[in-house]
């Protein structure tokens, strides 16, 4: 199965597994635990994002996790098809640089709202 296997040409199999590692870290696991506390421990901060706000509000944390789980997999796809189709590096490491950077900064806003 090659699709299973990291294109040489494109990057190395443990950087794709650490570039999906930290943005796991960071946006899947950072904001999403600290936006699931924002929800439960600090009532009078609202989503900023209105897809999440109205996820949340019809279905509540299955929302939020479903809305951030299909980010989640969207970039992924994208960067396997990069790795693959197109063979190229930077549409590759886009996704999970971009998802790394964005989560952390979100996990930091959080923090801040929590904090306050």
């Amino acid at each position: 199965m090659r699709w299973l296997t990291v294109d040489g040409d494109v990057g190395s199999e443990q950087e794709f597994y650490w570039l999906w590692i930290l943005a796991t870290t960071g946006y899947g696991v950072g904001d999403i635990v600290t936006t699931v506390a924002l929800v439960f421990y600090a009532p009078a901060v609202r989503e900023g994002n209105p897809l999440v706000a109205f996820a949340l509000e019809r279905l509540g944390l299955l929302g939020l996790v479903s809305v951030k789980l299909a980010a989640f997999v969207l970039c992924l796809g994208v960067s396997v098809y990069a790795m693959h189709a197109w063979k190229d590096r930077f549409v590759y490491l886009t996704p999970p640089v971009a998802l790394t950077v964005v989560g952390l900064f979100l996990t930091a806003l959080n923090l801040s709202l929590l904090a306050r």
